[in-house]
């Protein structure tokens, strides 16, 4: 089997000769640990932890992402407000007045390179007036700029493509949040639901437009749903909310992705997914993550309540692989078993790799890893 064919197999319960090598993603802050605990610097730590565990990669063909880009477009201006006591305060690139450190440059806010913290001042959306004003018309979809350039070549690419193409955006909850902030789009679904019944249907039929387009020229094999929106031990919002505001965008999404062929339809949030996991299914996915075990989900709890609804990726704990040694061993022993027998499932750290997690004790948990998904 060649990458893409093993990477579907392995979450639509299929036979897959392996389970994909994905034991999680460090960040810039872990890398820099790495580097210090014998990881080479001038190597990609993928490709040198598959030479040190002796895991011969298979040769892919020429990878071409899709770049379509559904941000905000013409973004705001970048600037630096005020540097004070040690931090910046900017107006970042989606119009939110924003403060970070100084031991960080600022522009980390674009993307999240490492486990930065951030404290936000103010959103572009403070009023119905503002969202008219100053974001809906940075939506247009047919903005030059959000398909690449050549499309064309990159469909005749595609189309005997080796390796699984994958599309991601912001659910409404993720998006609404970033114009409104999270206390202010809390607020308007308390006094202002039809305010946020907008936004929510603008935010639907603009991801809608995207993925038509999208779908014309080529079929991914895996979409995922950006919606972090959940605490350790509840949701963020009620289910109620969720049914209103939420559910309506995810459905008619996940139906126009599955009617076009994409077999994969996953939702990405961070917390508790108890509560949330029955209404992401009533909505058509069929796979989440990253399960984070410290918000208290069980993966393998849900595997049995749940069946084959939904599959799953990541679900190993990352306090266990800091811990190393036995613990680690029961934590991937406990996990990744059980989940391989039942199907739908590719074991990971259940979020990006943090820093407390050493080099030495992440090389003997892919050494493990490796042996449970047949690569070693």
């Amino acid at each position: 089997m060649n990458e893409r064919q093993r990477y579907l197999e392995a979450l639509i319960f299929g036979k897959p000769d392996k389970i994909p090598f994905e034991p999680g993603w460090p960040r810039e802050s872990t890398l820099s640990a790495w580097q210090k605990q014998g990881l080479p610097i001038e190597v990609d730590w993928y490709d040198y932890l598959h030479q040190v565990l002796r895991i011969t990669r298979q040769p892919s063909g020429v990878r071409l992402e899709l770049d379509v880009d559904f941000r905000i477009m013409p973004q705001f201006e970048e600037k630096i407000i005020v540097h004070r006591n040690d931090h910046y305060i900017v107006q970042d690139w989606m119009g939110a007045i924003t403060e970070i450190s100084d031991q960080f440059d600022y522009t980390y806010i674009r993307s999240a390179k490492d486990f930065v913290t951030r404290k936000w001042h103010r959103f572009p959306v403070e009023s119905r007036e503002d969202w008219v004003k100053k974001i809906c018309p940075r939506y247009d979809p047919n903005s030059p700029g959000r398909f690449p350039s050549n499309i064309q070549t990159r469909v005749s690419n595609w189309s005997i493509r080796d390796y699984p193409l994958k599309v991601t955006f912001n659910g409404p909850f993720w998006q609404m949040r970033e114009w409104c902030g999270f206390e202010g789009l809390c607020t308007f679904m308390a006094e202002e639901p039809a305010f946020v019944d907008e936004m929510a249907a603008f935010w639907k039929q603009f991801i809608l437009v995207m993925l038509r387009q999208i779908l014309q020229v080529v079929q991914p094999d895996f979409v995922m749903v950006n919606e972090d929106m959940a605490y350790k031990e509840h949701s963020m919002i009620s289910p109620k909310m969720v049914r209103r505001f939420l559910l309506p965008a995810w459905s008619e999404w996940v139906a126009l992705i599955k009617e076009s062929g994409v077999p994969l339809v996953f939702i990405d949030s961070d917390g508790y997914a108890g509560e949330l996991l029955p209404l992401w299914i009533e909505a058509g996915f069929n796979g989440s993550y990253p399960t984070e075990v410290a918000a208290g989900n069980d993966i393998v709890a849900y595997r049995r309540q749940y069946g084959q609804k939904m599959a799953f990726i990541g679900g190993i704990d990352k306090r266990a692989l800091a811990a190393g040694g036995e613990i680690m061993h029961q934590e991937v022993q406990r996990v990744v078993p059980p989940l391989l027998e039942l199907g739908g499932f590719i074991p990971g750290c259940d979020h990006g790799v943090p820093p407390d997690i050493s080099w030495p004790d992440f090389i003997a948990y892919g050494q493990l890893l490796g042996e449970l998904t047949g690569w070693i």
